[in-house]
C-alpha cells in the first residue's frame, strides 16, 4: 500500500489550513467577547457612583445613591453575560460545522484511500483492509457520539443560561 506525495501534501495543506480557519473563529470570538466598549462603561459606571456616593451629605443619601446604583448593575452584567455567553455559543457552533465539514473531507479522502488500497493489495490482505475499515467505521460511530454529547451539553447550556436569566429580571 503506497500512499501518493501529492496526495500527502495535499492532505497536509488541508489540515493547516483547518488549523488556521479554527485559530480565525476562536480569535474573532476572543475579540468580540473581550469589548473594550463594556469595559469601559463599566469604569465609567463604576466612577460616576463612587462620585455620587462621596457626594452624598449624609449616611441615608449615601445608601440611597448606593441602591439606585446596584441594580442597573446587576442587570447589566446579565446583558453582558448573555451576550458572552451567545458569542461563545456562536463560535461553538461555528466551529462544529468546520469540524464537521473537516471530517466529511477526511472520510472521503480515507475511504478513496482504503478503496485504492484494496483493489492494489495483494493477495491474502483482506484482514488488514478489514480491520483498516472496521477502524475506520469506529472513528465515525466515535465521532458521531462526541457530536451527541457536544450537543447535549450546549443545549444543557443554554437552558441553564435562560433559567438565570430569566430569574435576574
Amino acid at each position: 500500500m503506497s500512499i501518493n506525495p501529492e496526495q500527502f501534501a495535499a492532505a497536509n495543506k488541508a489540515t493547516v489550513d483547518s488549523l488556521l480557519s479554527v485559530a480565525n473563529t476562536a480569535l474573532a470570538s476572543a475579540e468580540r467577547a473581550l469589548n473594550l466598549n463594556t469595559a469601559r462603561a463599566a469604569l465609567e459606571d463604576t466612577v460616576s457612583g463612587v462620585k455620587s456616593v462621596m457626594g452624598a451629605k449624609d449616611p441615608k443619601e449615601a445608601l440611597a445613591a448606593q441602591t439606585a446604583l446596584a441594580q442597573p448593575a446587576v442587570e447589566k452584567a446579565v446583558a453582558y453575560s448573555r451576550s458572552v455567553y451567545e458569542i461563545t455559543a456562536q463560535t461553538q457552533q461555528d466551529l462544529a460545522k468546520m469540524v464537521e465539514a473537516q471530517f466529511g473531507d477526511f472520510q472521503k479522502s480515507i475511504a478513496g484511500m482504503v478503496e485504492k488500497a484494496t483493489k492494489s493489495a495483494p493477495a491474502g490482505s483482506e484482514g488488514a483492509v478489514a480491520a483498516i475499515q472496521s477502524a475506520i467505521a469506529a472513528a465515525n460511530s466515535a465521532f458521531g457520539n462526541m457530536n451527541a454529547v457536544a450537543k447535549q451539553f450546549a443545549d444543557a447550556a443554554q437552558a441553564n443560561i435562560a433559567a438565570v436569566t430569566k430569574k435576574s429580571k
